[in-house]
């Protein structure tokens, strides 16, 4: 039975295509408002809200592909060529004209081989988050790679955190209990940055404690690792693969802090972060 009684589907998966839909402005007025309604009173759906848009965000930020006329030409003459048919098994390309139009017939421009080649381009950029950290900073910022590749990660996962709760006093024991060590949570709803809930990251071979906030459509990641007599750092900027990326340290841990919003927006979380827990 329904606990919601605004027609929209009560299961998981009804509601991930209705968030998709929600996204690509493909819902009327009454069923987006009540889909936002569902995430303001959801905090799984809205991390999977917010996952979805910061997605739909990096890969729409991504360069065109750059093809040359020639390689455009070669491949053409390719498709054209009768030398492709040439080279199959007479069966198998009697078999083929029965099942489907040979290439000749449907003509090699039906087929979009750029959006092929730009499909291929966006998994080589997801998978390789990292590599842009690791060339342009080199090794000892290997943990700036490592935060990068996890907060990527995230946003392809089926959901950004391992406990869900907008309580920092669920999610400080759940990582203590996990990890033996829990970071400053502090409670940043009132300046627009709402606790989403934690995860345990693993950077470097080391697993560390993560903190997830989000800022209207944006998450932020904050990996953190703790560090005994340490020194207080002010925020140090590692931007870099699209992503805003700054870094800073107390006398117990030295924060990460990645998202995909402007750098300052991310500077205004980091300074009520820091704000926050100074004062506890």
């Amino acid at each position: 039975m329904s606990t919601h009684n605004d027609g929209l589907p009560e299961d998981a998966a009804g509601m991930k295509l209705m968030l998709n839909a929600l996204v690509d402005g493909e819902l009327d007025a009454a069923s987006a408002m009540a889909v936002e309604r569902r995430i303001a009173a959801d905090p799984i759906l809205a991390a999977d809200h917010a996952r979805i848009v910061a997605v739909r965000g990096a890969v729409g930020g991504l360069a065109k592909p750059v093809v040359s006329e020639g390689f455009s030409a070669r491949i053409a003459a390719i498709g054209a060529g009768s030398n492709v048919h040439a080279l199959r098994p007479q069966a198998a390309q009697t078999r083929q004209k029965a099942s489907r139009p040979s290439w000749s017939r449907r003509g090699f421009g039906s087929f979009d081989w750029r959006a092929m080649a730009a499909s291929i381009m966006v998994s080589a950029v997801l998978a390789s988050g990292a590599t842009q950290w690791a060339m342009q900073r080199g090794a000892p910022d290997s943990f700036a790679a490592g935060v990068a590749s996890g907060h990527r990660r995230s946003l392809l996962a089926q959901s950004p955190v391992d406990v869900v709760s907008s309580d920092r006093h669920t999610v400080k024991p759940w990582l203590d209990a996990r990890l033996g060590v829990s970071p400053p949570a502090p409670d940043l709803a009132k300046d627009g940055f709402a606790l989403v809930g934690g995860r345990v990251e693993v950077i470097d071979g080391r697993p560390v404690p993560a903190l997830v906030y989000r800022h209207r459509e944006h998450l932020i990641t904050v990996a953190t690792e703790p560090q005994s007599g340490g020194t207080a750092t002010s925020p140090v900027d590692l931007s870099a693969g699209g992503f805003s990326l700054v870094q800073w340290s107390d006398s117990a841990f030295s924060y990460w802090a990645i998202s995909d919003m402007e750098r300052p927006e991310l500077d205004a979380f980091a300074a009520r972060f820091r704000a926050a827990v100074a004062g506890s």
